[in-house]
């Protein structure tokens, strides 16, 4: 992940750029590698970088060749070297960054360039011969991204990646919708992300077809492999993390394989860089340079025998990647608190409790020399695996709260996998989440998802990855694992760290307390002493203005007090 602050007409630029620099500053932990900013006319873009592809020329902000376009981009486009091949006009790059297709796509299609990305990305671009900035955001919300106004200064607006760039130039901050791009012309936003599956109403009728279920999403973990430096998979043991991981390394595998092959043939320069250890396959099957680790590198934390790390271990050794647990202990989770509270800007229960364990394991990871991890993220959304699911009172009820769970995934699982990575300059990519997965996925029938006596939570996930009836076949997973019944994740570190949060906030927040909530706080009251903690935590941080971003999550059609998909 990279950080973005930019502001777009300010009345005093150059006055404004010290002020500038000190806000971008305070995303430095998302991109520690470079950092960069560009004026033109009454427009600042600023950029720190964390370089994944094209390391050595990718600093931003990007120009155009007469510097009349200026584009910073925080994420990653994974179709860059079809588009490259694919423009109508002849473009000059200047870099073999993936985030600099922006820019030609701008120059052909304006506005509607968003819709030829294929990745995870927030970007703000200036087009100082139009005196027009344009801003948008990847479909689902992978990444992070900000919009804010201050009243004082009437057609002035800002963009970051997070809050804390923001709140103290704006006295009103939005969450930036994604599946949108701004334009300042008309300061609109406009949603360009509109795919078949986006009406709650419409319910899918097609059966699932296992096998283009399977390959989907092997395609999907293949292309966000794209990388020059290394990689590893994060490993719950669980079933999505555990899928992800046997993909990845069965392609890692099969890369090196090529790879060795390939320089026994002593490749041509242009097919095969030799300075690098592995080659990748692009959009045309063609070879393209990668980083190679002699093994996948899974990563795994949890309390002392904990489940999750207990499982991981498990799959880790069946597919025969270098495997890293982490341990932490109760104590050290709640003294992260306040900072993680800091880097996710949120106040909610369910992400607070699953961030913490992930953002001390985030620090470790990024320790070791690893700046990208392949996670899970999504599944539960698309087919329907969080427990409460079993609830489901109709296939229609079932599907309307799958699309709308994957619809607010950038303020629950998204932001928690993007921010606790983040805050440590390390790049979390969610394959599940992939446009042709979800059109996959989304468009089965939800009769087919739903959860009965006889069918586990996410029942064809697991189908389309079993290969129990060919003998002949590799499997991807032990039984054990591809048909473990899901532990939320804040559970699966260890069953005695949601319980220690209780307690302690106890010990914290009194009855007299919950009684007499902060007028600021208006309707939006905790109802918990839990969320009741977190929410003083998050107000040490944060003004009134900011928690208008929050969405706080709750399971549906059950009764139950504790907000979790227990």
């Amino acid at each position: 992940m990279c950080g973005i602050f930019a502001c777009h007409s300010h009345p005093d630029v150059l006055k404004f750029k010290p002020t500038a620099l000190k806000l971008s500053k305070a995303v430095r932990h998302r991109g520690p590698d470079w950092s960069g900013s560009v004026i033109s006319n009454n427009t600042i873009l600023c950029h720190e970088r964390l370089s994944i592809v094209g390391v050595e020329s990718g600093a931003q902000p990007l120009t155009n060749a007469d510097d009349s376009i200026v584009l910073a981009v925080n994420g990653e486009i994974y179709n860059h070297r079809l588009i490259r091949k694919s423009l109508k006009t002849p473009y000059h790059f200047k870099t073999t960054s993936d985030c600099e297709v922006v820019i030609p796509l701008y120059l052909e299609y304006g506005l509607d360039a968003p819709k030829h990305l294929d990745g995870m990305f927030s970007f703000v671009l200036y087009d100082k011969n139009k005196d027009r900035t344009i801003a948008a955001r990847d479909p689902i919300g992978i990444t992070t991204l900000y919009q804010g106004w201050n009243s004082s200064q009437p057609g002035t607006v800002y963009f970051a990646s997070e809050l804390k760039s923001l709140h103290p130039v704006c006295d009103k901050i939005e969450a930036f919708p994604p599946g949108h791009v701004f334009d300042s012309t008309t300061g609109e936003r406009t949603r360009y992300f509109e795919p078949s599956w986006w009406e709650e109403s419409k319910v899918p009728q097609s059966p699932v077809d296992y096998k283009l279920l399977r390959e989907t999403l092997e395609k999907s973990v293949r292309k966000r492999l794209m990388a020059e430096v290394p990689y590893g998979v994060l490993l719950s043991g669980g079933l999505d993390s555990s899928l992800v991981a046997s993909i990845a390394q069965r392609e890692t595998l099969r890369l090196k394989k090529l790879s060795e092959d390939a320089q026994a043939a002593e490749p041509a320069p242009e097919d095969l860089d030799k300075g690098v250890g592995l080659v990748g396959i692009d959009d045309e099957n063609k070879l393209s340079t990668m980083t190679f680790l002699p093994q996948l590198n899974s990563f795994s934390i949890g309390l002392p025998g904990s489940p999750d790390n207990v499982a991981a271990l498990k799959v880790a050794k069946f597919l025969g990647t270098k495997h890293h647990v982490m341990t932490f202990t109760i104590e050290e989770g709640l003294d992260a608190l306040s900072d993680v509270i800091y880097h996710l800007e949120t106040y909610d229960v369910t992400t607070i409790r699953a961030s913490t364990p992930m953002y001390l394991l985030s620090r470790k990871i990024k320790a070791m020399g690893i700046k990208m991890v392949l996670s899970g993220e999504g599944s539960d959304e698309i087919f329907g695996g969080y427990l409460y699911f079993h609830a489901a009172p109709t296939k229609e009820a079932f599907h309307e709260e799958c699309v709308r769970r994957v619809k607010n995934l950038h303020l629950a699982d998204c932001l928690r996998a993007n921010k606790s990575t983040s805050a440590w300059g390390l790049e979390a990519r969610v394959p599940f989440l992939d446009k042709q997965f979800l059109e996959v996925a989304m468009n089965i029938d939800p009769a087919d998802k739903l959860i009965t006596k006889e069918r586990l939570e996410k029942y064809i996930l697991r189908k389309a990855f079993d290969t129990s009836d060919n003998p002949t076949a590799e499997p991807y997973l032990p039984d054990e694992i591809l048909w473990r019944q899901k532990e939320q994740f804040s559970d699966g570190v260890g069953y005695g760290w949601i319980d220690a949060l209780k307690d302690n906030a106890e010990l914290h927040v009194t009855d007299e307390m919950m009684k007499n909530p902060k007028p600021e706080w208006g309707t939006d009251i905790p109802d918990t002493k839990e969320a009741y903690w977190y929410r003083c935590m998050f107000d040490e941080h944060f003004p009134p203005s900011c928690a208008s971003t929050v969405m706080r999550w709750t399971p549906k059609w059950v009764k139950q007090s504790d907000p979790s998909g227990r």
